[in-house]
């Protein structure tokens, strides 16, 4: 019950903009709009002041970082090995499996954030930010490139205009060089992360639909089953394999029990792919973190001396 209480805020926030769209007239293009403003320039700014302000201790954080990037690895592998796997490779459509892929190893930030903060305070989002800060990277470029492979788009340019990479890119410059920010711009970078997380967790469950997940059950099954159940599970063996202390294992075991991003969809629309099927995907996803989130938690315990 805990676990659940813990998650009520974040998951409050997600069935109020459900909510707001199917029964006030703020409907679905006041909430398109809201989640082209969060993905291009909140989130964004959010992130950089997340990663540039946390001191930084790469050497101490090591661990916690080599544990995070095997478990993106790992997803990544998982997901884009479905169509080659012997019966069920013959029953994934390969251009859907192109934008469902990311599916598998994407993450929600705006609940990931607030969780970690909620659990372990300012270290619990430190953490959390690190995590977020080397996977973005990584997750998005393995989200767009066989997007953009299969639909012959230049993989990097799509990567150079990607608003996440970006801003994880000069927010860890700016930690690394000691780039400090001025009071007022850390003060409203404060307040544009704040609306960041509450809009963008709104805008999640405003854009939930579920109507198109009649087809392809198959790739549906296999992307959510890598998602909320192997990847909490991977995360506890490398919690293990790293010897990670009780908050940087929280952190990660928080961060691979995530939703799947919501902005999944955004990117698989504006490719040219089917962004319905992917946004199906998404509201599933989100509902079954409030099952893998304690999952998780589950498997946290048992990490304990």
């Amino acid at each position: 019950m805990h676990h659940v209480t813990l998650l009520l805020p974040d998951f409050s926030l997600i069935l109020l903009g459900w909510l707001l769209c199917r029964h006030t007239a703020l409907g679905r293009g006041v909430w398109q709009a809201v989640e082209q403003l969060v993905y291009f320039l909140l989130f964004p700014a959010y992130l950089f002041q997340s990663i540039a302000r946390a001191p930084l201790d790469l050497h101490a954080a090591s661990s916690l970082i080599g544990a995070g990037l095997a478990l993106g690895a790992a997803g990544v592998a998982l997901a884009w090995a479905l169509p080659q796997l012997p019966l069920l490779g013959r029953h994934i459509d390969a251009h859907d499996h192109a934008a469902s892929a990311q599916v598998a190893f994407r993450f929600n930030s705006f609940i990931g954030l607030a969780v970690a903060e909620r659990l372990a305070g300012a270290q619990g989002l430190q953490l959390m930010a690190v995590l977020i800060g080397v996977s973005v990277p990584l997750y998005n470029v393995a989200a767009v490139w066989p997007m953009a492979r299969r639909s012959g788009r230049a993989v990097g340019g799509e990567l150079l205009r990607n608003p996440l990479i970006i801003a994880t890119v000069l927010g860890l410059a700016a930690n690394l060089l000691g780039l400090g920010l001025p009071a007022w711009a850390g003060t409203t970078l404060s307040r544009i992360g704040s609306a960041s997380i509450a809009l963008g967790l709104m805008a999640a469950g405003a854009g939930m639909q579920l109507q198109s997940l009649a087809r392809a059950k198959a790739l549906g099954i296999s992307v959510l089953t890598i998602r909320h159940l192997l990847q909490p599970l991977t995360a506890w063996l490398l919690a293990r394999a790293f010897g990670l202390g009780t908050a940087e294992a929280t952190a990660l075991l928080v961060f691979s029990a995530l939703p799947t991003s919501s902005s999944g969809y955004v990117l698989a629309a504006r490719m040219g792919y089917n962004g319905a099927y992917v946004a199906g995907l998404v509201t599933l996803s989100t509902l079954l973190a409030l099952l893998s989130l304690p999952w998780a938690f589950l498997l946290l315990e048992r990490l304990a001396p």
